[in-house]
């Protein structure tokens, strides 16, 4: 199992009239933490791309707990409890400011091969690098 954590600082445009982040921003949210995920392994989705792998969101899933608000520091927790193969499931916990758990989410994403549009594997730099937290 893989996991990671990235800070994201709640901007006053991602919020609504009440003062929440619009649930739609959950999406992004999720987006910066598995881009820095990847990156804290010493993978960049660039890489991936300019070697030919493209990595598509199958699936979007969210579990709203409680609000987050303007300025909140969010901390977000992301886990790969299983190794990839063409397809890689991220999970996602976002702590507020004072710790609290306030959204769990989870992405399904393929591999897919950036010329031919076919489902490939993940690259071998990509398995190698992920090999020692699923040994």
């Amino acid at each position: 199992m893989y996991r990671s954590e990235t800070f994201v600082r709640v901007r006053y445009g991602e919020t609504d009239q009440m003062g929440f982040v619009y649930y739609g921003n959950y999406a992004m949210y999720y987006e910066v933490a598995r881009v820095e995920s990847l990156r804290q392994l010493g993978l960049t989705y660039k890489e991936l791309e300019d070697g030919g792998v493209m990595m598509p969101v199958l699936e979007n899933k969210s579990v709203y707990l409680a609000p987050a608000l303007y300025d909140d520091n969010l901390r977000i927790v992301t886990t790969l409890r299983e190794k990839p193969g063409v397809k890689i499931i991220f999970e996602y916990e976002i702590f507020n400011s004072s710790g609290k758990l306030i959204h769990q989410g989870q992405t399904l994403l393929a591999f897919v091969n950036k010329n031919s549009g076919k489902p490939c594997r993940p690259p071998e730099h990509f398995q190698n690098v992920l090999k020692p937290f699923f040994e």
